[in-house]
């Protein structure tokens, strides 16, 4: 994404949402693929979710899924905000229990990881930017 560039996203949970991104191109499961206590992956314990503009497609799976992501804001270990391609209910209760910003993008294609974006409010739409 370049720094003059913006990606209109539609908000599902408003909020703050400026960071690193964290892109994972593809769906995940909160309930058995990311740890609650160290927001890192089960799969590769050096790719956490804290403090990160977690970037994927959609959630998928369990039931439990909100209670992680809960958890995750609960023990501090969350991300600072989400952005998918497809907000799910689960995924959505997760957002809202645990009080983490929520938009959706037609495409995550052109976010990267390491990249720092900002989604920011412009009359009565939302944008993500990379700030200069």
């Amino acid at each position: 994404m370049s720094p003059k560039a913006r990606i209109k996203v539609k908000p599902i949970v408003p909020g703050y949402c400026k960071g690193e991104v964290l892109l994972l191109n593809r769906f995940i499961s909160f309930f058995g693929e990311v740890d609650p206590e160290t927001s890192c992956l089960r799969e590769n314990m050096e790719i956490c979710v804290a403090s990160k503009v977690l970037v994927f497609k959609g959630s998928r799976g369990s039931t439990v899924g909100p209670y992680i992501i809960y958890a995750l804001k609960k023990n501090n270990k969350h991300p600072v905000c989400m952005i998918v391609e497809e907000a799910e209910p689960l995924l959505i209760a997760g957002c809202v229990l645990g009080e983490i910003p929520l938009y959706v993008v037609e495409s995550i294609n052109a976010l990267e990881s390491g990249k720092i974006i900002e989604v920011k409010v412009e009359g009565n739409e939302y944008y993500i930017y990379a700030p200069d």
